[in-house]
């Protein structure tokens, strides 16, 4: 069996690729479709662990729970996680790879292009259909010499592409029409048709624009993409959707989480903002954290020692110290955790030239970052309350001291994490926590809030997923979509 692949672009970042895909498995999963998500390259601190052992991107994790099928190493080959503006830990099949600033990156890309087919010759051979997105936008030409992400991946598998606009950021004419003209001519004729997406008001009023877009590139329509109303309730690619969203929700329960420089995987929060009963506020920089907030989460980091130093240029460690004194509580989740502690050693600069950095002294432990990263899924026990608790964990360090000895889990029997004598700060290495519902509610009942209304997290986002495909169904030709795809 070889699967028939189709590749989504689109004519910038953040136009709804990984959304559109990910409701496309769906649909093709119930359509009684064996599907695939494939991303030859993403760039996101938000990452998962698979099955087989190794890492991806968090969107790809979600694209694969859509297709109902397990994620696998082979549906993001290539990952990159921004450690710095300059440069990125380099993962390839799962594992890490190395470290390469920006334009290093663009030497290696034609040697990474083997690994990038292998998985997806992998897949193919597994699959009915493989539904591809690409990277950022093939408009960015200065980038196409080696490109393994866009158009250099559509060329050398002769996969159809499906160009995407976003009419929301408005130029949506400008973009399409604009990346047809830009385009080599090869490059273009890959193009199969274009998506107008997140469309808001009466979608007639752009037949004049639909029709000049059509007129000017000569590619078809596959329709126009009303706004997906629910999106919100499903997990965010990259901290973009950080810097546009809002600052706080609704609920009597403040918790405030600071928006640190190199934040990771901070859909660990999703499941707390869904809860009716929970005020949930993200800290931007040059902000205060609140003073009513009863918690402070201080969310995984990919540079532990770098974001420790950028938490106290906002003044954020004075803020936490003073909620601490107001008998407030803390957590700390992998790289939080690891903040929390006395110090932070990095003998081998792991996270670059700095050794040691001092944290902030609210647990007495001391973590010591090392080359050799643990990636596992787990399931662990609340030591506070007792429930089962299912998630990940993907650090780089061990951490160690007196209140070590006081776990806020335990995973197999062994202690994990920490807390301190007090109870009010504990912190631990495992991610997705509040995704299971009964210790979210437990904790969250902890610090009073009522819970009237507790959703059922994970049934939500299979929920959503489902009203995606029908959405898509309802306003996209997606029979020529399908019909589009080649082998």
């Amino acid at each position: 069996m070889i699967a028939k692949s189709l590749m989504f672009q689109g004519t910038g970042s953040d136009v709804g690729k990984s959304l559109l895909v990910a409701g496309l498995c769906r649909l093709a999963a119930n359509r009684g479709l064996k599907v695939y998500p494939f991303k030859p390259q993403n760039m996101s601190n938000n990452a998962a662990v698979t099955s087989d052992g190794g890492e991806i991107g968090r969107a790809q994790w979600l694209q694969a729970r859509a297709a109902r099928i397990e994620p696998s190493i082979h549906m993001n080959p290539i990952l990159l996680k921004p450690q710095s503006d300059e440069g990125s830990q380099v993962i390839v099949q799962g594992k890490v790879y190395g470290q390469a600033a920006a334009r290093d990156y663009q030497k290696l890309k034609p040697q990474l292009l083997k690994a990038v087919l292998e998985s997806y010759e992998l897949l193919r051979k597994q699959a009915d259909l493989v539904l591809v997105e690409g990277a950022g936008s093939p408009a960015e030409i200065n980038l196409r010499r080696g490109d393994i992400a866009n158009m250099g991946f559509a060329r050398a598998t002769n996969t159809p592409v499906v160009l995407i606009g976003d009419v929301d950021r408005g130029g949506v004419i400008a973009s399409l029409v604009g990346t047809h003209s830009i385009l080599s001519p090869q490059d273009r004729h890959m193009i199969a048709g274009f998506i107008i997406n997140k469309f808001r008001g009466d979608v007639s009023l752009f037949d004049d624009g639909l029709t000049e877009i059509i007129n000017r590139t000569k590619w078809k329509s596959f329709g126009i993409c009303p706004w997906f109303d629910h999106a919100h309730a499903l997990p965010a690619e990259d901290s973009v959707s950080l810097e546009r969203s809002n600052t706080a929700s609704s609920g009597s329960i403040k918790i405030a989480i600071p928006v640190i420089s190199r934040i990771a995987n901070f859909d660990d929060f999703d499941a707390l903002e869904a809860e009716p009963d929970v005020n949930l506020v993200m800290v931007k920089p040059g902000t205060a954290i609140p003073g009513d907030a009863k918690l402070i989460i201080l969310p995984g980091s990919k540079s532990t020692i770098g974001d420790m130093e950028f938490l106290r240029k906002q003044g954020w460690d004075i803020d936490i110290h003073a909620h601490v004194r107001r008998s407030g509580h803390v957590l700390g989740i992998c790289g939080g955790y690891q903040m929390l502690g006395t110090k932070v050693h990095d003998p081998e600069g792991i996270e670059g030239t700095q050794k040691q950095a001092k944290g902030l002294g609210l647990l007495n432990i001391e973590t010591t970052l090392a080359p050799q990263k643990t990636l596992r899924n787990v399931t662990a026990t609340s030591v506070a309350f007792g429930d089962n608790i299912t998630g990940y964990e993907i650090h780089m360090g061990q951490t160690k001291g007196p209140d070590a000895s006081s776990p806020m889990l335990t995973i197999s029997n062994q202690p994990d994490g920490a807390t301190s004598a007090n109870g009010l700060i504990s912190g631990c290495y495992m991610h997705g926590l509040f995704t299971s519902d009964g210790f979210r509610r437990s904790y969250l009942k902890a610090l009073g809030a009522p819970l009237e209304n507790s959703p059922d997290y994970n049934k939500a986002i299979d929920d959503t997923l489902d009203s995606l495909s029908v959405h898509l169904e309802e306003f996209l030709d997606v029979d020529a979509l399908f019909e589009s795809a080649s082998v």
